[in-house]
């Protein structure tokens, strides 16, 4: 595989755009509006400048060497060479839906397309396509760069050749491939939203405040991030209408989401990214550095 195609410049398609482009690959980063790819770029060029702080491996390439590896652009056009295809739109089935629509019109046959989704079905998002057997989940973590692991999604006609096809690329990129079945949420979101949501449900009881919540887990679980911090990195829209999908697929009250969650989003409120979440947060949101 030469060319990887990455749908939408947010924070997971920024971090996935740079990890690809780190490794060697051409990658065609396409977005909706040139702003949104014109803060792709800035954050991606951020994030070049501090990964070598955490790791002086990386320091090994010119920083514009590896932007120069990233077409961005809103012209899906560019994706008709494309090998492998990486989603990460919005938690939304209409944006979803018109997108890989898009795409299996102008890809061309052989190339794979990978779900970066938190709960939506793999096998709902291939029977859109006519290569339901090419189309595989991949749930990368945040942020991308530094984590080793990513959750691999098995779709009712997701093929084995596929599933091979996905581990190998991952392991270009030194990650390891946990492979899991599908239904909505697969492992690792359907049980930690459970506990951001639950943790949301504290501080609106008043029974702790954000720093302690995250406290008991980071000091008496040893977790190293508690779940409200991660909620903020996340994206605390994304971690709401991720409940909503949840909800929505099992009909069980245990997802219901949070109203504090909710209302924190609606204030636009929204983690990392927007500045404010359960904490404070520099508007640089391009870098690894934490608040």
């Amino acid at each position: 595989m030469k060319v990887i195609g990455v749908i939408g410049a947010g924070v997971m398609g920024t971090g996935v755009a740079h990890n690809f482009a780190l490794a060697g690959y051409d990658v065609v980063l396409v977005d909706i509006s040139e702003d949104i790819l014109t803060r792709a770029k800035e954050k991606i060029a951020n994030n070049i400048r501090f990964q070598g702080l955490y790791n002086k491996d990386f320091a090994a390439e010119k920083p514009e060497t590896i932007l120069n590896r990233i077409s961005f652009t809103m012209d899906y056009d560019l994706l008709q060479d494309a090998d492998y295809i990486i989603e990460n739109v919005p938690e939304k089935w209409e944006i979803k839906r018109d997108v890989y629509l898009k795409l299996d019109r102008i890809c061309p046959d052989h190339c794979i397309f990978s779900v970066n989704t938190s709960c939506i079905s793999i096998t709902k998002v291939a029977a859109l396509t006519n290569r339901p057997s090419k189309v595989i989940g991949s749930h990368y973590m945040n942020p991308v760069i530094m984590k080793p692991v990513v959750e691999v999604i098995k779709g009712y006609h997701t093929s084995e050749e596929t599933i091979e096809a996905t581990v190998h690329l991952l392991s270009t990129l030194n990650k390891e491939a946990i492979i899991v079945n599908d239904l909505p949420g697969f492992v690792s979101n359907r049980i930690s939203h459970l506990f951001m949501n639950e943790a949301a449900f504290v501080v609106q009881d008043q029974v702790a405040n954000p720093k302690d919540v995250d406290d008991v887990f980071k000091k008496c679980f040893g977790h190293k991030m508690g779940p409200l911090e991660t909620a903020d990195l996340i994206g605390l829209d994304t971690v709401v209408q991720s409940l909503d999908i949840l909800y929505e697929s099992y009909q069980d009250s245990k997802f219901r989401c949070c109203p504090l969650l909710r209302k924190m989003v609606e204030a636009g409120t929204h983690g990392r990214k927007s500045g404010q979440g359960f904490y404070s947060y520099p508007v640089y949101e391009g870098s690894f550095v934490k608040a």
